[in-house]
């Protein structure tokens, strides 16, 4: 009896410091929610603004998470990146997109346009730095060719931050015609190796079961419209597709490398039932 007494404490210790890394909190990995649509955007133009702030609140939820935001020092702020240039035609200030979401200006974020983004994300992984950090668009909002420049350049600083814990969310990167980037759209994460413009109304989006388990809605994903797609996942998860079939939405809770994702955390409710039926057959053995 000893001997499994020590036998199912060794399996606890095991799935606790492993197998429920996530859930236990021994363990770091980047939440990263990369999307084709522009809800800065239309949560405060277009058919469908309360769609746009429930897609904002669940990607950004998502990426702050406290169950697998851990990084060290971090403050529960997160940077937001995007031009301070007048709106062209078509376009708005993405920042009140945001704010318009529910999310408060130098207390639940911080604004970081090209002259002030080198600074800013100086503070990624420092005591009273940032949680994540959430990327406005480039056709609806008014992320520019200079900001993505400074994030690619970036992109070894932003992978280690993700790594120890923080968070991403990136909104449509469409490039030709419309929007306001010009190339290495989400280069700041090398394997979202191709990001295809394509414009078009948000009708007949669908929603994986990996979605639908983000807390989404079909309602939040139509309505508007997307910039983007994706043509590879990277080792991501697909959040919704359009009517076609292209990937509109990714998302991982994953450490990853310039080549792509290397791991997953469970989520809390699947390592629980993880957690609860290993100790069932261990009790069972026992008997």
């Amino acid at each position: 009896m000893k001997h499994i007494d020590v036998v199912w404490t060794t399996i606890k210790l095991s799935l606790c410091g492993a197998v429920l890394a996530g859930a236990c909190g021994t363990s770091q990995a980047g939440s990263i929610f990369l999307t084709g649509h522009d809800p800065d955007f239309h949560a405060i133009q277009g058919g469908n603004p309360t769609g746009a702030i429930d897609l904002n609140n669940v990607a950004i939820n998502y990426v702050m998470d406290p169950s697998y935001n851990a990084f060290v020092g971090a403050a529960p702020k997160f940077l937001f990146v995007e031009s301070s240039m007048s709106p062209p035609s078509g376009h708005v200030n993405g920042v009140n997109g945001i704010i318009a979401s529910g999310y408060a200006l130098n207390s639940d974020f911080d604004f970081a346009d090209a002259s002030t983004l080198g600074l800013a994300l100086d503070k990624l992984g420092i005591a009273n730095g940032y949680s994540a950090i959430v990327i406005a668009s480039d056709f609806g909002g008014v992320l520019s060719q200079n900001e993505l420049t400074i994030l690619d350049s970036r992109s070894a600083d932003i992978i280690k931050f993700l790594n120890a814990g923080g968070g991403l969310y990136a909104m449509a990167e469409s490039a030709d015609p419309y929007g306001l980037t010009t190339s290495g759209q989400f280069g700041f994460l090398p394997f979202i190796v191709s990001s295809t413009a394509l414009n078009q109304p948000e009708t007949g989006n669908t929603l994986t079961p990996f979605g639908l388990s983000l807390g989404l809605l079909d309602t939040d994903i139509n309505g508007n419209a997307s910039h983007n797609i994706f043509t590879g996942t990277g080792g991501m998860s697909v959040v919704d597709n359009d009517p076609a079939g292209n990937i509109l939405s990714l998302a991982t809770r994953s450490q990853i490398t310039s080549g792509g994702v290397v791991g997953s955390v469970p989520e809390p409710a699947s390592a629980a039932l993880l957690f609860i039926g290993m100790g069932g057959l261990a009790l069972s053995r026992r008997r």
